[in-house]
C-alpha cells in the first residue's frame, strides 16, 4: 500500500494515557471481519486453542510459535513473537496478557491483532504465515521534537540502517539493536524486528517498508516505533532494550509522552 493511501487509513489519532512503567499493558490493538462470539461456537473454541498452544509454545520455545486449529469456515491460524531481548520470564507474563486480552479487545473477530512492548500476537481465519504484512499496525511518536531536525534524522536513518540489516542477515534471529551517539550528550538507539515466519528478503523488504514511513509520521521527534504485523521499527534518545544501558530505569513505552496512531488497510 503506497504511503498517501495509508495516511487516508487512518482511524484513530489520540493521546494515550497510561501510567509509566505498566509493562503488561498494551500498546494497541487491530480488530477486523466478523465476530465470531454469537454465530460460530466452532471458531470460539479454535481461537481459545489457538491462543493457549501459542502461549504455551511460545513461552518454552524461544518467544516465538505459530498455531491452528479446525478446518473448513472455522479454521483459525496463529502466530505470537516476544521480542528478542526480553527475558523468558517478561515474554511468558506478556503472552499469558495478550492472550486473555486479545479476544476480549477483538470480541473474538476473525482477524486480531494485539502489540505490546515485549511481544506481539495475532490470530485470523486465513493462513497468513510467512507473508509479511505492512497494512494494519500501531505507531507511537514522541511528542517531543529535536531542534536540528535534518541531521536528527539523518543520524536516525544511519542508526535504523545497521538495526535492520542484522534483524534481516541470513541466519539471524530477525531482531537487530544499534546504539549512535548523535551529540557528546545524546545517543540514538535504534530496534528492528521481524516475526520469525519470514524469509530473510521478506523481512528485509518489511523493514524498508516500515523505516520509510518513519519520514512521513515520526520527523525529527525524540522517538517513534511503527509496528506492524510482521515487522517493528523503533528509536529512541533513551536507553529501552535489554540489556539497559547506563542508569537507564525504564525499558517500557511512556504512552503519556506519545500520540498513537493506529492504520488499517
Amino acid at each position: 500500500m503506497e504511503f498517501s493511501t495509508m495516511c487516508r487509513s487512518l482511524v484513530l489519532v489520540s493521546m494515550a494515557l497510561l501510567p509509566l512503567g505498566m509493562a503488561a499493558g498494551s500498546i494497541g490493538s487491530y480488530c477486523s471481519g466478523s465476530s465470531y462470539a454469537r454465530s460460530s461456537s466452532k471458531a470460539v473454541t479454535n481461537i481459545n486453542a489457538v491462543l493457549a498452544d501459542l502461549v504455551a509454545t511460545a513461552s518454552t520455545g524461544g518467544g516465538y510459535a505459530t498455531s491452528t486449529a479446525g478446518k473448513g469456515n472455522s479454521v483459525i491460524y496463529g502466530l505470537a513473537q516476544c521480542r528478542g531481548d526480553v527475558s523468558d520470564s517478561d515474554c511468558a507474563a506478556c503472552l499469558a496478557d495478550a492472550a486473555k486480552q486479545l479476544p476480549t479487545a477483538c470480541s473474538y473477530s476473525s482477524d486480531a491483532r494485539i502489540w505490546y512492548d515485549y511481544c506481539f500476537m495475532r490470530y485470523e481465519n486465513a493462513n497468513f504465515i510467512g507473508q509479511a504484512d505492512t497494512d494494519a499496525g500501531v505507531i507511537l511518536v514522541n511528542v517531543q521534537a529535536m531542534d536540528d531536525a535534518k541531521a536528527f534524522e539523518k543520524a536516525v536513518g544511519k542508526v535504523m540502517g545497521k538495526a535492520t540489516a542484522q534483524a534481516s542477515a541470513a541466519g539471524s534471529v530477525g531482531l537487530g539493536r544499534e546504539k549512535e551517539q548523535y551529540t557528546p550528550f545524546v545517543s540514538i538507539y535504534g530496534l528492528a524486528q521481524c516475526t520469525r515466519d519470514l524469509a530473510p528478503l521478506t523481512c528485509a523488504q518489511c523493514l524498508s517498508t516500515a523505516v520509510s514511513r518513519f519520514g512521513g509520521y515520526c520527523g525529527a521527534q525524540q522517538g517513534c516505533q511503527i509496528n506492524y504485523s510482521s515487522c517493528r521499527v523503533r528509536y529512541e534518545i533513551y536507553p529501552f532494550y535489554f540489556p539497559l544501558a547506563g542508569n537507564a530505569a525504564r525499558a517500557t513505552t511512556d504512552m503519556a509522552k506519545n500520540t498513537k496512531i493506529v492504520v488499517h488497510p
